[in-house]
């Protein structure tokens, strides 16, 4: 393959470093993706150090499932943001969880239809002009929440504007950016672990840091797992089903992360191992995350950014940043101490995160040209971002049951897609 020639690795994807070299490299990979990771967690009110613990899980899992040929680092999922946080407010955790393992099957059907029938059906089912437009209301569904941290307070369970909190957040934004704009090579890549870290400074200088969670933490404490028949008794809800129509975006995302990576790496993934094989790894990490309570994970774009700049391709190193990732969650004052990040830090960081997700919904209608001077591909756009937005929800008292703007935006744009006529102008 060109790409092949063109990028070179220092390791490929099979070779192993010496120990030294592999802690190091282990370790660098991680921290590009810790950021992301435990900033999911955060915000939906779930546990970091479970959120680790599931991404090395996750990650291993799906290293093992893919016979070991593609370089891939799972992280925590910022699809379903939005859903958890909806279902944990509306109902409980467990059912957010509950949705979660809902859609974990959803891969392994779709993984199977693969192996069966080819991809074609599921691109001609999620084309970009559905796909682009819904990861645009993940990222705007996201913006007032960011925006809440970066710039409120909470008092006696009473939200208030404070400037201080604002100062920092907007600190921490500023940093962020000129790490993403300014810095090159790894250091490009990891642009929200920098500006929590430099966040968090000015955060301490501004009194906003109490260090005294992490002096209390034992070194070593269990991550809080929330498993079914263990720690609570499931029980089923129908409103859990609001979480399959997320896996339309994830899915996609990841067929997407496995084309590009195939190209990076100068290997064909698609068919070697499969996109059958690396959907079910990814639907089966998605599992085991839900049945610990963890956020649910997704192949990560800063990976292939990473592999991209440091040409280590070694499967090795990721199942090493995920085994790191799991030594990391049994520290307790690893875990004290990411519960100490003031609000506005993250809230300064996800400013430009969720609006890089909203952005890349764009990017996509622009990259695979999608004309919107067609009434067609406009009706489909706007419907799934105005319901999106617009936090329009189908609700069904009677049942329990409430589908969010999320999903139901997903959900209309893939019928829309389904039975609105093709234009002249797009039937080849």
């Amino acid at each position: 393959m060109e790409n092949k020639e063109r990028i070179k690795p220092i390791l490929d994807v099979h070779e192993k470093p010496t120990l030294a070299l592999w802690i190091t490299l282990s370790l660098q990979h991680l921290f590009a993706m810790f950021g992301a990771t435990v900033l999911v967690p955060i915000l939906t009110g779930l546990s970091a150090s479970v959120a680790l613990a599931t991404s090395g899980i996750g990650t291993l899992t799906y290293i093992a499932i893919t016979r070991g040929k593609i370089p891939a680092y799972l992280g925590s999922s910022f699809a379903f943001i939005t859903p958890i946080i909806v279902l944990s407010n509306t109902h409980n955790v467990q059912t957010a969880m509950l949705g979660a393992f809902l859609a974990s099957l959803v891969y392994g059907v779709v993984a199977l239809f693969i192996s069966k029938f080819g991809v074609n059906w599921l691109l001609k089912l999620l084309p970009p002009v559905v796909v682009g437009p819904i990861i645009v209301v993940i990222g705007l569904g996201l913006a007032p929440t960011a925006v809440d941290m970066a710039m409120n307070k909470t008092v006696n369970g009473v939200k208030q504007y404070d400037l201080t909190y604002f100062l920092v957040a907007l600190a921490t934004l500023a940093i962020t950016i000129v790490c993403a704009v300014a810095l090159r090579g790894f250091a490009k890549q990891i642009p929200v672990l920098l500006g929590i870290v430099f966040g968090y400074i000015v955060a301490y200088f501004a009194g906003l840091v109490d260090f005294k969670a992490v002096v209390d933490a034992p070194w070593f404490s269990v991550p809080e797992f929330t498993i079914p028949f263990v720690t609570y008794a499931p029980e089923w809800n129908v409103a859990a089903l609001a979480m399959i129509p997320i896996a339309i975006v994830t899915i996609n995302e990841h067929i997407g992360h496995q084309m590009v990576l195939s190209e990076v790496v100068g290997k064909n993934f698609i068919k070697d191992p499969g996109l059958n094989r690396s959907l079910l790894a990814d639907g089966t990490a998605m599992m085991f995350a839900s049945l610990l309570g963890g956020p649910p994970s997704t192949t990560y774009g800063e990976n292939i950014g990473v592999l991209a700049i440091t040409r280590i391709f070694s499967v090795f190193v990721l199942a090493g940043a995920a085994i790191c990732a799991l030594v990391l969650s049994f520290i307790g004052k690893f875990a004290a101490l990411i519960s100490t990040i003031p609000s506005p830090v993250m809230g300064g960081v996800s400013i430009l995160l969720f609006g890089i997700i909203a952005s890349s919904g764009l990017r996509m209608l622009v990259d695979e040209k999608v004309d919107l001077s067609i009434n067609r591909n406009l009706v489909i756009s706007s419907v799934i971002i105005v319901l999106g937005v617009g936090g329009a929800m189908l609700k069904f008292e009677s049942i329990n049951f409430e589908l969010p703007a999320m999903a139901l935006s997903a959900i209309s744009g893939v019928a829309l897609n389904a039975f609105l006529p093709k234009d002249k102008r797009e039937v080849k």
